[in-house]
């Protein structure tokens, strides 16, 4: 696959593993996992569910601009919480992100998961169209 290119960026936490920040394959990029860390310090946002669900989308932000585009590409997000009986306060935040007056929402699935990297409350993931 000779169109597969790796995006990353310092303005968002580095991987910790054997995976890249996003993949860049023809007119689509496919992002990793973003949690709530702090790209500069590593730690993890404090502040509850919304201050979480803020830093990871400040984080995908950063991935995007990275690859040339904004979060207003995005088609498509997966949202993993640690509880679901945040959905409501992260759907807050959330909203003032992918679906501000005028825009369209990306199409999206929410699941609650055992644990989360870091123990954080919330990850989030994207595909976004070049």
């Amino acid at each position: 696959m000779s169109d597969k290119q790796a995006i990353s960026t310092k303005n968002a936490p580095a991987a910790i593993g054997p995976y890249s920040q996003a993949v860049r394959v023809g007119d689509f990029l496919y992002t990793s996992g973003q949690v709530a860390l702090d790209p500069a310090t590593g730690a993890l946002a404090e502040g509850g569910i919304e201050a979480q669900t803020a830093r990871a989308i400040e984080n995908l932000k950063a991935v995007l601009e990275a690859a040339g585009i904004s979060i207003k590409n995005v088609v498509k997000t997966t949202v993993f919480l640690k509880n679901m009986g945040d959905f409501a306060s992260m759907n807050a935040i959330y909203a003032t992100y992918f679906a501000p007056d005028g825009v369209v929402a990306p199409a999206r699935s929410t699941v609650e998961v055992a644990r989360l990297p870091k123990d954080a409350l919330v990850e989030i993931e994207v595909i976004a169209k070049m």
